[in-house]
């Protein structure tokens, strides 16, 4: 079993659109992630010109890589280095603490995180 940083049990980020390291919609990572893609977040405009300014076009789809682009209001499992690199820049889009794998304290303070935590509703994931 996974777990979040609050310690319980990771829940899912997004199905639609199919997030993930392992497009299983989860948060989950292994050795293999380079990247730490561990840190649910609920996208917004600004997040997504700040990634694309770094490099990182998370607007444009890439089939091959089962992506279809994002949209702000999109959840999405973040590299936790460019959440990190978000918030000292101001632009750190809200967390789903549920949903962030407990990895993501590696890198990130549980306090940061909680400053822009979202609350968990029952939307459809």
């Amino acid at each position: 079993m996974e777990h979040n940083v609050l310690g319980s049990e990771l829940v899912p980020c997004s199905y639609d659109p199919l997030t993930g390291y392992f497009r299983d919609g989860c948060c989950t990572t292994d050795e293999t992630d380079s990247g730490s893609h561990v840190i649910c977040t609920k996208v917004t405009a600004e997040f997504l010109a700040f990634s694309l300014a770094r490099g990182n076009d998370l607007t444009t789809p890439r089939p091959q890589w089962r992506f279809a682009g994002l949209k702000p209001g999109d959840r999405w499992c973040l590299c936790a280095n460019r959440w990190k690199e978000a918030h000292e820049a101001g632009v750190a889009p809200p967390v789903v603490l549920e949903s962030t794998h407990i990895r993501a304290l590696e890198f990130v303070l549980l306090e940061d995180l909680e400053k822009h935590a979202v609350p968990r509703r029952n939307e459809a994931y």
